[in-house]
């Protein structure tokens, strides 16, 4: 069987028109999957070229003259999906350790117009450093330095300003992006003309980014190679839904010429913190109150979880009654409640993927903090719509509780036990609280309920943990100790089905 190339797969060529920082599948399943779908239907014709930051070795790239496969597949809408497209989008990928003066050469190339980036949260962080070395170490000093090389090819042109659009997950991106590469620029002395061109004519723009992107298991992949009739050892595989929200202005629209109304899914709008919200609170809060659950009953994927009869209808239920009434509606078509319900019927969909082995012990990473930024909010939220208490949520923290029970503790990692078909599972606790639960758990004894409670009550009232004294609400801290005491009594699975069946 031959490999993906340019020679079996004749693919066009077009301008650089796109500067990436990240070589990951999410870069490669989202912008560059989106570039190629225009570029196929004459809307952008441009390429994209791409920097790899972590090590020198592109040849998984070159090897296949940067061409990849995006199968897309799963449900939407309760239709079936199953689509595959040859993405030829990139036009080269250059390693910044070696190729750090090309990378230079390409800020002189007068039609490139955007950079979009992909590193890790931390990524974005300023670190004091010199611009000027071969290469910079952080990637917002390689970005100051690119963008210093282009300021001085052009003069502070405000025709070849660029557009700057990272896509890493964290909260105003755009601007924390912005922020370290003026401080770089100050801490570099480039003078005041190019801190003038850099604010009024490069624009960095918040944005958005949900799709899951991930890599076949070594089966799948065999399996779709032979239906293709080709190797690739870069596929990627990836759901039918996508959404890019972009905090733009006309300017960016315009920029962004691979965005149009045939691409609803790329929402360019100066305020997009609708959508940042939307997904906050539905996808990504209904997955840290519902991951712990899900591990408890021996589950190992989101997929897993609704396949199981009364797992699947605790998901719903949370998400459907409890979370979706809290998201604030905007007052207008696209960012109002039916909007929020829509989604919420489309994550649904997402989680009942079966190509994708989103595995719950990776989204229990961090859970504490997951749990404050996406959860208290809400919980708030409904006390002040409903004076109630939430229980499917009370019983999602009830479990996140026993979740974050350590059984031992060896060389500073903190891990977990449960009972799954009938043997003992140890599982990691990898979150920065964990020796917090530790000592906090000795205090609770065996088949006393006392004890559950005061445990309870101590750890809602903690304002380190929540920004806020959940204890205040009434009757949560009750739920929430009763549900706990239950699951270390008769086990999870019990009460999970006493409690969708109410």
């Amino acid at each position: 069987m031959s490999k993906l190339n340019r020679s079996t797969h004749p693919a066009p060529v077009f301008p650089e028109k796109v500067l990436q920082f990240g070589t990951g599948v999410l870069l490669r399943g989202l912008p560059d999957y989106l570039v190629q779908k225009a570029n196929a239907e004459g809307r952008f014709n441009g390429s994209i070229v791409v920097v790899k930051s972590t090590d020198s070795q592109t040849s998984e790239f070159s090897d296949q003259d940067n061409l990849y496969t995006v199968a897309v597949r799963g449900v939407q809408q309760g239709e079936n999906v199953a689509e595959t497209t040859i993405v030829s989008a990139i036009s080269r990928v250059m390693a910044a350790q070696t190729q750090w003066n090309e990378i230079l050469m390409l800020a002189r190339n007068p039609k490139l117009q955007i950079i979009i980036s992909n590193t890790t949260e931390v990524g974005l962080n300023y670190t004091e450093e010199s611009i000027f070395q071969h290469p910079p170490q952080s990637f917002p000093a390689k970005l100051t330095a690119f963008l210093y090389e282009r300021f001085r090819s052009v003069g502070g042109s405000k025709a070849k300003g660029l557009v700057v659009i990272p896509t890493e997950l964290v909260t105003d991106n755009g601007l924390i992006l912005r922020e370290a590469v003026e401080k770089l620029a100050q801490f570099n002395e480039l003078g005041k003309l190019f801190t003038k061109w850099l604010k009024f004519h490069v624009r960095f723009c918040n944005s958005l980014v949900d799709r899951i992107v991930t890599r076949p298991t070594d089966e799948a992949k065999q399996e779709l190679q032979q239906e293709l009739g080709y190797e690739d050892d870069l596929l990627t595989f990836t759901e039918p839904y996508h959404l890019w929200a972009i905090e733009g202005d006309d300017r960016v629209r315009e920029t962004l010429s691979f965005v149009d109304g045939s691409t609803p899914q790329v929402i360019i709008d100066e305020d997009i913190n609708f959508y940042k919200e939307r997904k906050l609170r539905v996808l990504n809060g209904t997955h840290t109150l519902t991951m712990p659950l899900g591990y408890l009953l021996g589950l190992e994927t989101v997929a897993d979880e609704m396949k199981h009869p009364a797992m699947s209808k605790f998901v719903e239920s949370l998400m459907l009654k409890e979370i979706v009434p809290t998201v604030p509606d905007y007052g207008v078509p696209g960012m109002d409640k039916a909007d929020v319900a829509q989604f919420a019927h489309d994550v649904l969909d997402r989680f009942r993927n079966p190509y994708l082995d989103h595995l719950l012990l990776n989204i229990s990473l961090q859970e504490t903090a997951k749990m404050q930024a996406r959860n208290v909010a809400t919980i708030q939220r409904y006390y002040e719509q409903f004076n109630a208490v939430p229980k499917f949520i009370a019983l999602g923290f009830a479990a996140y509780l026993r979740f974050m029970k350590a059984v031992r503790q060896e060389e500073g990692q903190f891990f977990g036990e449960i009972a799954v078909g009938g043997g003992v599972l140890n599982y990691p606790i990898r979150d920065e609280r964990a020796g917090y639960y530790y000592g906090d758990w000795q205090t609770v004894k065996e088949n006393d309920s006392a004890t559950v409670f005061s445990f309870v009550k101590s750890v809602l009232s903690d304002k380190s943990l929540w920004q806020a004294d959940l204890t205040t609400l009434p009757g949560f801290t009750e739920a929430v100790a009763d549900y706990l005491n239950e699951i270390l009594e008769a086990g999870a699975e019990a009460v999970l089905n006493k409690a969708v069946s109410e």
